[in-house]
């Protein structure tokens, strides 16, 4: 049972995978695909590794801070960037 429940959420995150590559996708539908992916993974690994599966809530809150996290250091790299003009 559990080998087609891996094989079954091994499918889904491919899928997440290939529609995450599309160009034309809404902002608000990337963002649920790349918390879908994370759930996904974490679902593999409560199926694959009893015990080892962080909770929702945790994973959640991991998932946040990361988002936090990068969302500082692209504000550090755009204030840190300083365009100086050449004259010709």
């Amino acid at each position: 049972m559990s080998r087609h429940i891996l094989e079954q959420l091994d499918i889904a995150d491919q899928a997440l995978r290939e529609n995450l590559h599309r160009h034309d996708l809404d902002p608000t539908a990337r963002e649920h695909m790349e918390r879908a992916m994370s759930h996904v993974r974490e679902a593999f690994i409560a199926t694959n590794e009893i015990g080892k599966a962080r909770s929702v809530q945790r994973l959640v809150g991991d998932v946040e801070k990361v988002g936090h996290l990068m969302s500082k250091l692209r504000k550090q790299q755009q204030s840190s960037v300083t365009v100086k003009s050449i004259r010709i």
